[in-house]
């Protein structure tokens, strides 16, 4: 159950900045696609492992695009394109859009007792549809 409180740094990714240490400590990059649970990584495409090729980071292409409002393929898709792609202006204008997504607070779906469906149960209601 979310807070009021919990809504509001959620919207505004307050919720992010203890994310900050691990940045310091070398695990997380500013720029790179989020980290997700390592039960996931059964359902990822071989494609999409490739996610895994840079360190983990707060913000992404990803973020940028549309946060929890996009679909899981679109997220992951984003960020095997950033791994591609990966550059120090592309950190710079990842790092910019999402100061102005922060700002606005586009793209964060804050709805209460609605959340993003796991990427496993994603993966096993597509699978049901393709029978």
């Amino acid at each position: 159950r979310l807070t009021r409180l919990g809504r509001l740094l959620r919207a505004s990714s307050l919720d992010e900045l203890p994310e900050l240490w691990n940045v310091i400590r070398g695990e997380m990059s500013l720029v790179g696609p989020r980290p997700l649970l390592m039960a996931y990584l059964p359902y990822y495409t071989e494609r999409e492992r490739r996610r895994h090729d840079v360190r983990p980071g707060i913000t992404g292409w990803a973020q940028v695009s549309g946060r929890n409002t996009l679909p899981w393929d679109e997220r992951l898709e984003l960020d095997v394109r950033y791994v591609s792609a990966v550059s120090f202006l592309l950190d710079l204008q990842l790092l910019v859009a999402t100061l102005a997504r922060v700002v606005t607070q586009r793209g964060v779906l804050v709805v209460p007792g609605i959340q993003m469906l796991p990427l496993s149960a994603y993966r096993r209601a597509r699978e049901e549809v393709g029978k």
